[in-house]
């Protein structure tokens, strides 16, 4: 199965009867209608990747509808079919978004090449919209490690991969969550669609919203053209929900739906979209804890972890260590002078429990790389923390003890002083959002 959605817009219904039997023959899914005004209804209504469309029809004429098409639905790839005497026009419409035209009467195979050939453009466009919404975003392209328990979550990660449903992928900060959550993606059935990823934590909520779920023109003052949302594009693949334990109650719900059957609306839309992908969510919060606490839905908890995994800390898999320390080395060094580690930095690197996992061992490194003078990384390069208990570092000049406020301002102030002031890096680290960690430097009045 190809799994290629077209819809037939052409008056010619004897035609349409036996294009669609031709292309249902060569595996395509097709929908046909016999009107402009049609066309329009169903493209509110359903997905599709390729419209073949008739210019000359009565009641709403082609080129409007094309007019809809690129501004509604900007991926939709559309073949104007056309007769000798309106090459003009098709030329026109070309210009204003269409993806060809086959002049009437056509030849099948050369139309089943040009389908073909639409749905690569689609797919290009696709992959440049999805490099371009994760600009901010690095992936590692591997996985690390040799340790059992990491073998182990890779085992079940394939297993997981092959079924259709939704997955939790648990885990403290920095442990690699968005790295598998692309590992069972590629060993999926989905590996050729696309993989999406939205950080539920990064944004405010009305931005979440437009970003998963798009909006319609004029839905608020800036919606001048509509906007496909991330579950469109990410149509047949799957859509990653990093953070998702951050998500408001107010959004909740409209996953919720779309969970349960793959309706959305765009803001501002009137229309239910539908859309197939498969749902990987991420926490660093016990889920079940803050559906107790009212804070997270215990339905959509349920329709997210049909299955969960849990990804180990770094202190569980010590035995990796050190291939990562390897592996971030020769990743950050400069090509002709890749620098080595030490015997005695190695063992200060074992001992060390790594509270921020694998993104903490990666900017240790990194840190290393730089302040090291000689081709060998020593204990005083990686300044790794000591874990000495000092009682004084909790009492003030008179001797009382520092308040609970008082010495979260202390360590979020340290943080953010450690991470240059970097306050995606400093809210991983404290394991908070990124919104918590704005209210708390206002709150607290930190410069």
């Amino acid at each position: 199965m190809k799994d290629v959605r077209i819809l037939i817009a052409d008056d010619d219904e004897t035609l349409c009867y036996l294009l669609k039997e031709e292309l249902v023959n060569e595996n395509y899914i097709v929908d046909v209608v016999y009107d402009g005004k049609d066309a329009i209804e169903i493209l509110q209504k359903r997905y599709y990747d390729v419209l073949l469309l008739d210019l000359e029809m009565k009641e709403v004429h082609g080129e409007k509808v094309l007019s809809y098409v690129k501004e509604n639905h900007p991926s939709l790839q559309v073949i104007v079919l056309t007769a000798k005497s309106d090459i003009r026009t098709a030329i026109d419409c070309i210009k204003r978004g269409a993806y060809d035209f086959i002049t009437k009467p056509y030849e099948f195979g050369q139309l089943c090449v040009t389908i073909d050939r639409a749905i690569e453009y689609k797919e290009l466009l696709l992959k440049n919209k999805l490099l371009t919404s994760k600009v901010n975003q690095t992936v590692a392209n591997t996985i690390i490690g040799e340790s059992e328990p990491i073998k182990n979550l890779l085992r079940l990660s394939e297993k997981a991969a092959k079924s259709e449903s939704n997955i939790l992928l648990e885990g403290e900060t920095g442990t690699g969550k968005e790295l598998f959550a692309e590992y069972i993606h590629k060993n999926s059935n989905r590996s050729n669609k696309p993989f999406v990823a939205i950080n539920c934590a990064s944004l405010p909520d009305q931005l979440i919203e437009s970003e998963l779920f798009g909006y319609e023109k004029g839905a608020f003052t800036d919606a001048k053209t509509s906007k496909q949302g991330l579950v469109e594009i990410a149509n047949g693949g799957t859509l990653f929900l990093d953070e998702i334990g951050e998500l408001s109650l107010t959004l909740q719900p409209k996953l919720l739906r779309f969970l349960e059957n793959g309706e959305f609306r765009r803001i501002g839309g009137v229309v239910n979209l539908t859309s197939n992908v498969r749902v990987i969510g991420a926490t660093n919060k016990n889920l079940m804890e803050e559906s107790e606490k009212k804070n997270f839905r215990k339905d959509l908890l349920f329709r997210l972890n049909v299955i969960t995994l849990k990804i180990p800390p770094l202190r569980e898999r010590n035995g990796d260590i050190l291939l990562l320390a390897e592996y971030f080395l020769s990743k950050k060094s400069p090509v002709r002078s890749i620098k080595k580690l030490s015997q005695e930095a190695k063992n200060e690197l074992l001992n060390y429990k790594f509270p921020g996992n694998v993104r903490e061992i990666e900017h240790i490194i990194e840190r290393a790389i730089i302040f090291s003078d000689g081709e060998y990384i020593q204990p005083k390069d990686l300044n790794i923390p000591k874990d000495d208990f000092d009682l004084t570092a909790f009492q003030k000049d008179d001797g009382t003890i520092l308040t609970i406020e008082e010495l979260e301002k202390i360590h979020i102030k340290k943080a953010l002083d450690h991470f240059n002031w970097n306050r995606e890096n400093t809210a991983r680290a404290l394991d908070i959002s990124l919104k918590t960690l704005y209210s708390k430097i206002i709150k607290y009045n930190l410069k």
